[in-house]
């Protein structure tokens, strides 16, 4: 009699695997925990194959993302941003610059980012700051904020 089941993990279950692996497993524990809770199904083989295909399918829309952002980093990198704001004689900001007014620069001059991606430390006078706009795979570009008195 069989004691162990070929699983493929569906979502990642701690110290078993992460999602997509191929696991053997107790019988008990595949047919009692893993399968009716949706963390895994039977590696037959034809979930096998479907399996590599996924795996394919991903593999190739990371690499086109990859290139994406690496065309987008190619881009960004170097962009002077300028934002006006309010200020004292001193050239002191009466209001720290948001990453609000640094999205809605960057949305004018066409790029499409999201907010959490800008990596912005307390700006508060006027002149050159520089900016890092996190992007996926670990990729960054760094921009110039020019910040001019109103």
């Amino acid at each position: 009699m069989k004691k162990f089941m070929k699983v493929i993990l569906i979502k990642n279950v701690p110290k078993l695997g992460q999602q997509w692996d191929v696991k053997d497993v107790a019988l008990g524990y595949a047919r009692n925990f893993l399968i009716p809770k949706g963390f895994a199904e039977e590696a037959s083989p034809k979930a096998l194959e479907e399996l590599e295909a996924r795996k394919a399918t991903e593999t190739k829309s990371a690499e086109a993302n990859l290139l994406k952002m690496e065309e987008l980093v190619g881009k960004l990198e170097g962009q002077i941003v300028e934002i006006k704001a309010k200020a004292s004689e001193e050239g002191t900001l009466y209001a720290a610059i948001s990453s609000t007014k640094v999205l809605a620069a960057l949305k004018d001059k066409g790029f499409n980012i999201a907010k959490s991606q800008i990596e912005l430390g307390h700006i508060k006078e006027i002149g050159d700051h520089e900016i890092i706009i996190n992007l996926d795979h670990g990729l960054e570009a760094r921009i110039t904020l020019t910040v001019n008195p109103e």
